[in-house]
């Protein structure tokens, strides 16, 4: 029988729009769009910079509730409501996921709250990290 684990956070939203920060499906994890707001402060960086590095630290911690990593993700999506910000935040992700190498999207559409810069929705396969890759150019 496959187990489907489900990890909180505690915010208030899960509790409002009655949704999980991660499902896990067996080895299928998926992870909801995530901000940059610092688990521990409550506090949101101001910096389009700083909220991309804070949010893919809120993913990794996810990700390893369930004994994953971000060397395990198979795939991103990335929302920036600003375009201007879209090249400093390629960057995080370059930084974050260099030879990781997901498959991306990065969509300029508004977020929930002015005070977002950036938000990152992710999907995994736990193991992933330990498969063999390789590369095809096309």
């Amino acid at each position: 029988m496959t187990k489907v684990i489900r990890v909180k956070t505690g915010t208030k939203y899960e509790e409002i729009a009655s949704y999980s920060r991660l499902v896990c499906v067996g080895d299928q994890i998926f992870v909801s769009n995530t901000a940059g707001r610092d688990p521990e402060t409550k506090e949101m960086p101001e910096g389009v910079t700083e909220q991309s590095y804070m949010a893919i630290s809120n993913v990794e911690r996810a990700l390893k509730a369930v004994d994953s990593c971000l060397e395990d993700v198979v795939a991103i999506r990335v929302f920036v409501p600003n375009p201007a910000d879209a090249d400093a935040v390629g960057q995080v992700l370059g930084d974050k996921f260099r030879g990781i190498d997901p498959a991306s999207t990065l969509t300029c559409p508004p977020l929930g709250s002015t005070i977002y810069k950036m938000e990152i929705e992710v999907t995994a396969i736990r193991g992933a990290s330990k498969a063999e890759a390789t590369y095809i150019t096309l």
